[in-house]
Protein backbone atom coordinates (compact mmCIF):
# COMPACT_ATOMS: atom_id res chain seq x y z
CA UNK A 1 0.00 0.00 0.00
CA UNK A 2 1.09 3.56 -0.68
CA UNK A 3 2.64 5.16 2.41
CA UNK A 4 0.68 8.38 1.85
CA UNK A 5 -2.62 6.48 2.15
CA UNK A 6 -1.50 5.03 5.48
CA UNK A 7 -0.56 8.50 6.76
CA UNK A 8 -3.94 9.91 5.69
CA UNK A 9 -5.77 7.02 7.39
CA UNK A 10 -3.82 7.68 10.58
CA UNK A 11 -4.48 11.43 10.51
CA UNK A 12 -8.20 10.91 9.84
CA UNK A 13 -8.60 8.29 12.59
CA UNK A 14 -6.69 10.26 15.23
CA UNK A 15 -8.49 13.51 14.34
CA UNK A 16 -11.88 11.79 14.58
CA UNK A 17 -10.88 10.26 17.90
CA UNK A 18 -9.92 13.66 19.31
CA UNK A 19 -12.89 15.59 17.94
CA UNK A 20 -15.59 12.95 18.54
CA UNK A 21 -14.50 10.45 21.19
CA UNK A 22 -12.46 12.96 23.18
CA UNK A 23 -15.28 15.50 23.32
CA UNK A 24 -17.77 12.77 24.21
CA UNK A 25 -15.60 11.73 27.16
CA UNK A 26 -15.23 15.35 28.29
CA UNK A 27 -19.00 15.78 28.20
CA UNK A 28 -19.61 12.43 29.89
CA UNK A 29 -17.23 13.28 32.74
CA UNK A 30 -18.64 16.79 33.12
CA UNK A 31 -15.35 18.58 32.57
CA UNK A 32 -15.58 22.33 33.20
CA UNK A 33 -12.96 24.18 31.11
CA UNK A 34 -13.31 27.25 33.35
CA UNK A 35 -12.59 25.44 36.63
CA UNK A 36 -9.35 26.39 38.39
CA UNK A 37 -6.77 23.61 38.42
CA UNK A 38 -4.55 22.67 41.40
CA UNK A 39 -1.71 24.60 39.70
CA UNK A 40 -3.60 27.76 40.69
CA UNK A 41 -5.35 26.68 43.89
CA UNK A 42 -2.22 25.03 45.35
CA UNK A 43 0.54 27.05 43.70
CA UNK A 44 3.83 26.51 45.54
CA UNK A 45 6.52 27.12 42.90
CA UNK A 46 7.69 23.51 43.23
CA UNK A 47 5.16 20.92 42.07
CA UNK A 48 2.18 23.22 41.43
CA UNK A 49 3.14 25.81 38.80
CA UNK A 50 0.58 27.68 36.63
CA UNK A 51 1.55 27.39 32.97
CA UNK A 52 0.26 28.25 29.52
CA UNK A 53 -1.86 25.77 27.59
CA UNK A 54 0.94 25.00 25.15
CA UNK A 55 3.39 24.38 28.01
CA UNK A 56 0.96 21.95 29.65
CA UNK A 57 0.37 20.28 26.28
CA UNK A 58 4.13 20.02 25.74
CA UNK A 59 4.66 18.39 29.11
CA UNK A 60 2.09 15.70 28.37
CA UNK A 61 3.01 15.32 24.69
CA UNK A 62 6.66 14.70 25.59
CA UNK A 63 5.91 12.36 28.48
CA UNK A 64 3.25 10.09 26.97
CA UNK A 65 5.65 7.87 25.01
CA UNK A 66 6.29 5.22 27.64
CA UNK A 67 7.07 1.53 27.25
CA UNK A 68 3.83 0.70 25.39
CA UNK A 69 3.92 3.38 22.67
CA UNK A 70 7.68 2.95 22.14
CA UNK A 71 8.23 -0.80 22.28
CA UNK A 72 4.76 -1.83 21.07
CA UNK A 73 5.13 -0.64 17.46
CA UNK A 74 8.72 -1.92 17.34
CA UNK A 75 7.60 -5.43 18.28
CA UNK A 76 4.53 -5.21 16.04
CA UNK A 77 6.68 -4.22 13.05
CA UNK A 78 8.05 -7.77 12.99
CA UNK A 79 4.65 -8.80 11.61
CA UNK A 80 4.29 -5.93 9.14
CA UNK A 81 2.92 -2.40 9.01
CA UNK A 82 -0.73 -3.36 9.63
CA UNK A 83 -0.20 -4.39 13.30
CA UNK A 84 1.81 -1.19 13.83
CA UNK A 85 -0.99 0.95 12.42
CA UNK A 86 -3.64 -0.88 14.46
CA UNK A 87 -1.56 -0.58 17.63
CA UNK A 88 -1.00 3.14 17.18
CA UNK A 89 -4.60 3.99 16.25
CA UNK A 90 -6.69 1.57 18.32
CA UNK A 91 -4.21 1.39 21.18
CA UNK A 92 -3.66 5.14 21.13
CA UNK A 93 -7.34 6.10 21.02
CA UNK A 94 -8.95 3.51 23.27
CA UNK A 95 -6.15 2.65 25.70
CA UNK A 96 -3.31 5.17 25.93
CA UNK A 97 -5.22 8.41 25.39
CA UNK A 98 -8.16 7.44 27.61
CA UNK A 99 -5.84 6.23 30.36
CA UNK A 100 -3.83 9.45 30.39
CA UNK A 101 -6.90 11.64 30.02
CA UNK A 102 -8.70 9.85 32.84
CA UNK A 103 -5.69 9.82 35.17
CA UNK A 104 -4.99 13.51 34.61
CA UNK A 105 -8.62 14.52 35.15
CA UNK A 106 -8.89 12.36 38.27
CA UNK A 107 -5.81 14.11 39.66
CA UNK A 108 -7.14 17.56 38.77
CA UNK A 109 -10.48 16.78 40.48
CA UNK A 110 -8.67 15.58 43.61
CA UNK A 111 -6.37 18.55 44.32
CA UNK A 112 -3.52 17.23 42.20
CA UNK A 113 -3.08 14.06 44.24
CA UNK A 114 -1.37 10.99 42.81
CA UNK A 115 -3.32 7.90 41.75
CA UNK A 116 -2.24 6.08 44.91
CA UNK A 117 -3.87 8.70 47.13
CA UNK A 118 -6.99 8.75 44.94
CA UNK A 119 -7.32 4.97 45.16
CA UNK A 120 -6.98 5.12 48.96
CA UNK A 121 -9.74 7.75 49.08
CA UNK A 122 -12.25 5.80 46.99
CA UNK A 123 -11.22 2.14 47.45
CA UNK A 124 -9.20 1.93 50.64
CA UNK A 125 -5.70 1.51 52.03
CA UNK A 126 -5.34 -2.08 50.81
CA UNK A 127 -6.11 -1.01 47.25
CA UNK A 128 -3.57 1.78 47.52
CA UNK A 129 -0.86 -0.58 48.80
CA UNK A 130 -1.48 -3.07 46.00
CA UNK A 131 -1.47 -0.32 43.39
CA UNK A 132 1.74 1.23 44.73
CA UNK A 133 3.42 -2.18 44.81
CA UNK A 134 2.48 -2.73 41.18
CA UNK A 135 3.71 0.76 40.25
CA UNK A 136 7.01 0.20 42.04
CA UNK A 137 7.67 -3.13 40.33
CA UNK A 138 6.58 -1.84 36.93
CA UNK A 139 8.66 1.32 37.31
CA UNK A 140 11.74 -0.73 38.18
CA UNK A 141 11.25 -2.75 35.01
CA UNK A 142 10.69 0.28 32.78
CA UNK A 143 13.59 2.28 34.26
CA UNK A 144 15.95 -0.68 33.91
CA UNK A 145 14.92 -1.30 30.29
CA UNK A 146 15.09 2.33 29.21
CA UNK A 147 18.32 3.02 31.11
CA UNK A 148 20.00 0.08 29.39
CA UNK A 149 18.67 1.17 26.00
CA UNK A 150 19.71 4.82 26.44
CA UNK A 151 23.15 3.92 27.85
CA UNK A 152 23.71 1.65 24.86
CA UNK A 153 22.72 4.47 22.50
CA UNK A 154 25.07 6.91 24.23
CA UNK A 155 27.87 4.37 23.84
CA UNK A 156 26.90 3.84 20.20
CA UNK A 157 28.70 3.56 16.89
CA UNK A 158 28.20 5.07 13.47
CA UNK A 159 28.96 4.04 9.90
CA UNK A 160 31.06 6.07 7.49
CA UNK A 161 30.65 6.13 3.70
CA UNK A 162 32.59 2.87 3.45
CA UNK A 163 30.26 1.31 6.05
CA UNK A 164 33.10 1.07 8.55
CA UNK A 165 32.01 1.28 12.18
CA UNK A 166 33.39 4.06 14.36
CA UNK A 167 32.65 5.33 17.87
CA UNK A 168 29.90 7.95 17.84
CA UNK A 169 28.72 9.56 21.08
CA UNK A 170 27.06 12.64 19.59
CA UNK A 171 23.73 11.47 21.03
CA UNK A 172 25.27 11.51 24.50
CA UNK A 173 26.73 15.00 24.22
CA UNK A 174 23.51 16.38 22.71
CA UNK A 175 21.46 14.83 25.52
CA UNK A 176 23.76 16.18 28.23
CA UNK A 177 23.69 19.63 26.65
CA UNK A 178 19.90 19.37 26.43
CA UNK A 179 19.69 19.16 30.22
CA UNK A 180 21.89 22.24 30.58
CA UNK A 181 19.94 24.13 27.91
CA UNK A 182 16.62 23.17 29.51
CA UNK A 183 17.74 24.52 32.89
CA UNK A 184 18.94 27.76 31.25
CA UNK A 185 15.59 28.10 29.48
CA UNK A 186 13.75 27.45 32.75
CA UNK A 187 15.74 30.16 34.53
CA UNK A 188 15.07 32.59 31.66
CA UNK A 189 11.34 31.93 31.89
CA UNK A 190 11.33 32.28 35.66
CA UNK A 191 13.38 35.43 36.07
CA UNK A 192 13.01 37.37 32.82
CA UNK A 193 9.28 37.56 33.29
CA UNK A 194 6.32 36.46 31.21
CA UNK A 195 7.35 36.13 27.58
CA UNK A 196 5.19 36.19 24.50
CA UNK A 197 4.54 32.61 23.32
CA UNK A 198 6.15 33.30 19.95
CA UNK A 199 9.24 34.83 21.57
CA UNK A 200 9.47 31.86 23.93
CA UNK A 201 9.24 29.43 21.02
CA UNK A 202 11.97 31.27 19.07
CA UNK A 203 14.29 31.26 22.10
CA UNK A 204 13.66 27.53 22.64
CA UNK A 205 14.32 26.65 18.99
CA UNK A 206 17.49 28.79 18.94
CA UNK A 207 18.81 27.00 22.02
CA UNK A 208 18.02 23.64 20.39
CA UNK A 209 19.96 24.58 17.26
CA UNK A 210 22.99 25.58 19.34
CA UNK A 211 22.67 22.38 21.36
CA UNK A 212 22.71 20.17 18.26
CA UNK A 213 25.56 22.08 16.64
CA UNK A 214 27.82 21.94 19.70
CA UNK A 215 26.82 18.39 20.64
CA UNK A 216 27.67 16.96 17.24
CA UNK A 217 31.05 18.70 17.20
CA UNK A 218 32.01 17.75 20.77
CA UNK A 219 30.96 14.14 21.47
CA UNK A 220 31.32 12.81 25.01
CA UNK A 221 32.80 9.33 25.29
CA UNK A 222 32.21 7.05 28.28
CA UNK A 223 31.56 3.38 28.96
CA UNK A 224 28.05 1.99 29.04
CA UNK A 225 28.36 1.38 32.79
CA UNK A 226 29.35 5.00 33.37
CA UNK A 227 26.36 6.20 31.37
CA UNK A 228 24.05 4.01 33.44
CA UNK A 229 25.21 5.74 36.63
CA UNK A 230 24.93 9.17 35.01
CA UNK A 231 21.40 8.43 33.81
CA UNK A 232 20.37 7.24 37.27
CA UNK A 233 21.74 10.46 38.80
CA UNK A 234 19.78 12.46 36.23
CA UNK A 235 16.56 10.59 37.05
CA UNK A 236 17.00 11.43 40.73
CA UNK A 237 17.62 15.12 40.02
CA UNK A 238 14.65 15.31 37.66
CA UNK A 239 12.40 13.90 40.39
CA UNK A 240 13.39 16.43 43.08
CA UNK A 241 14.08 19.68 41.19
CA UNK A 242 11.24 22.24 40.85
CA UNK A 243 8.96 21.72 37.86
CA UNK A 244 9.85 25.10 36.35
CA UNK A 245 13.60 24.45 36.46
CA UNK A 246 13.94 21.22 34.47
CA UNK A 247 10.86 19.18 33.62
CA UNK A 248 8.66 21.91 32.13
CA UNK A 249 11.35 23.57 29.98
CA UNK A 250 12.72 20.16 28.98
CA UNK A 251 9.35 18.89 27.79
CA UNK A 252 8.50 22.24 26.18
CA UNK A 253 11.66 22.12 24.09
CA UNK A 254 11.28 18.41 23.35
CA UNK A 255 7.92 19.14 21.75
CA UNK A 256 9.57 21.20 19.01
CA UNK A 257 11.91 18.31 18.22
CA UNK A 258 9.03 15.83 18.13
CA UNK A 259 6.87 18.09 15.96
CA UNK A 260 9.83 18.67 13.65
CA UNK A 261 10.39 14.93 13.24
CA UNK A 262 6.68 14.27 12.65
CA UNK A 263 6.41 17.05 10.07
CA UNK A 264 9.63 15.89 8.41
CA UNK A 265 8.37 12.30 8.25
CA UNK A 266 5.02 13.36 6.75
CA UNK A 267 6.73 15.57 4.17
CA UNK A 268 9.05 12.69 3.29
CA UNK A 269 6.10 10.35 2.74
CA UNK A 270 4.25 12.96 0.64
CA UNK A 271 7.32 13.51 -1.55
CA UNK A 272 8.54 9.91 -1.85
CA UNK A 273 5.22 7.99 -1.83
CA UNK A 274 6.91 4.83 -0.47
CA UNK A 275 5.21 1.49 -1.03
CA UNK A 276 4.63 -0.43 2.21
CA UNK A 277 4.78 -4.20 1.94
CA UNK A 278 2.95 -6.38 4.49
Amino acid sequence: MNGLVIVLIGIAALSAGYLLYGRWLAKKWGIDPNAKTPAYTHEDGQDYVPSSKFTVFSHQFSSIAGAGPVTGPILASVFGWVPVLLWLIIGGLFFGAVQDFGALYASVKNEGKSMGMIIEKYIGKTGRKLFMLFCWLFTLLVIAAFTDMVAGTFNGVGLDSAETAYANSAAASISMLFIVVAVIFGVIQKHVGKMNEWVKAIVAIALLVVMFAVGMKLPIYASKTAWIYIIMAYLFLASVLPMWLLMQPRDYMTTFMLLGMIIGAVVGVVVAHPQMQL
